[in-house]
């Protein structure tokens, strides 16, 4: 190993020293881990009227107390009765997608809400969502 620091890396370590900078303390990073709050809801069985006025509700309230990740289960809709009528449309009277739009076409809700996207096999699949929740100041 050469013993001999050259001038190049003595200047450097010169202003480093000198610097204002400072550098990051590892464990104080790698202590400080995001911790999911989670909370979720059922909405097999409710109406449309009754899964957007729950759903309104149980977004405000996680947002008050600040939590950040919501599950939200709707169901496919393969036990729906609207195929059996005419004059319901096939796709948005099924809760897992009037749902979602309700959320995203009401904009008090928008404001407190960071993403929605769609769950993993483990939380519903397709027949549910999450909803991540911007931090409350």
């Amino acid at each position: 190993m050469n013993s001999k620091i050259s001038d190049k890396d003595k200047k450097d370590w010169e202003n480093f020293l000198s610097s204002e900078e400072k550098l990051t303390d590892k464990e104080i990073t790698f202590s400080k881990k995001k911790i999911n709050k989670i909370k979720s809801i059922d909405l097999h069985g409710y109406s449309l009227e009754e899964a957007h006025r729950e759903i309104n509700l149980f977004i405000k309230k996680s947002f008050e107390d600040r939590l950040n990740k919501l599950i939200v289960v709707t169901g496919k809709g393969l036990h729906s009765d609207n195929e059996k009528n005419p004059y319901v449309s096939k796709d948005l009277s099924i809760l897992r997608y009037s749902v979602p739009q309700y959320i995203k076409d009401n904009n008090e809700l928008m404001t407190m809400i960071y993403n929605i996207e769609e769950a993993n096999i483990e939380d519903g699949g397709s027949g549910a969502f999450y909803i991540y929740l911007k931090k409350k100041l």
